[in-house]
């Protein structure tokens, strides 16, 4: 993967502020095409004007919105961007947050559970032939196409699943619920690294560090306290090692890692065991076909 953008198009949700706009500002100046998403309609508008403004000549910008935490606008979503392209070269499953209460969605789904990883896994998988056409496309296929989720330090405040209770519904509180979404981030891109690495599609983990940004504006008062006590980057500096996986060459050539500060690193020992990245893929499909997309 060449550094130059042209001809090259990446998705990024949660690209209407924080490290998904540093992101999609940074690709679209390299001429990329970039699909971006936001939820909020006036922040998505906003974005995609700078975005614009910053664009290199040849370079493309599209602005779909959604509520990732919904598994049929999730869908819907899918269904706009596989309209506006056929290859899709780097998908960024980055947007992300955290609530302040514990919120059940109309399909049944825990909303931080939801918005952070289980409408990430479909639209992955709702994507996952243009980024095989990517892929099947490119001359040097290792890591033609790139799967980069944004995840946290975080989930190794979570020591494992309960399957029992797979969505903490029943011992919910703001920060453990985050701490399992984060988790499930790094699980899930373990488990597409085993399943798609012979297809030319690598898959990585990023934690960012704590960026200044609207990330914790839903949170209860004792997190937004707490994250207020730690040193934060700019959303640049957080989206600088997705940046660097999205567009470096030799970072398709490895598969199924986890970074912080362009280095790859060990996660958790939950976030390594095989069998719970396996099992939560199982899961998560069964939770896509309850809500009937």
């Amino acid at each position: 993967m060449a550094d130059s953008g042209q001809g090259r198009v990446a998705v990024i949700t949660g690209a209407s502020a924080g490290i998904g706009k540093a992101l999609g500002l940074a690709l679209v100046r390299q001429g990329w095409h970039v699909i971006g998403h936001g939820r909020a309609a006036g922040r998505t508008q906003a974005a995609e004007t700078e975005l614009r403004a910053a664009a290199a000549p040849g370079a493309r910008i599209d602005m779909v919105r959604g509520d990732l935490a919904l598994m049929a606008d999730t869908a819907r979503l899918a269904r706009e961007i596989a309209q506006l392209t056929d290859r899709v070269h780097v998908l960024i499953n980055n947007a992300g947050g955290v609530r302040a209460d514990c919120v059940i969605t109309p399909e049944g789904n825990e909303a931080t559970f939801a918005g952070n990883h289980l409408g990430h896994f479909l639209l992955t998988q709702r994507l996952l032939p243009a980024l095989r056409a990517a892929a099947a496309g490119a001359q040097d296929t290792a890591g033609a196409a790139r799967i980069l989720s944004v995840s946290s330090d975080g989930h190794e405040g979570c020591s494992g699943i309960d399957w029992k209770d797979l969505q903490l519904v029943h011992a919910w509180n703001t920060g453990r619920s985050y701490c399992l979404a984060k988790l499930c981030n790094i699980l899930f891109t373990r488990e597409l690294a085993r399943r798609l690495g012979g297809e030319g599609i690598a898959a990585h983990a990023v934690h960012p560090g704590v960026v200044d940004s609207n990330f914790v504006n839903h949170a209860d008062a004792r997190m937004r306290a707490y994250i207020q006590t730690l040193a934060a980057r700019t959303p640049e500096q957080g989206a600088d090692t997705v940046l660097w996986l999205a567009t470096s060459p030799e970072q398709g050539r490895d598969n199924g890692s986890y970074f912080h500060d362009r280095r790859a690193i060990a996660p958790s020992t939950a976030a390594q065991d095989p069998e719970t990245a396996a099992r939560l893929w199982d899961e998560s499909e069964k939770l896509i076909a309850r809500a009937g997309v």
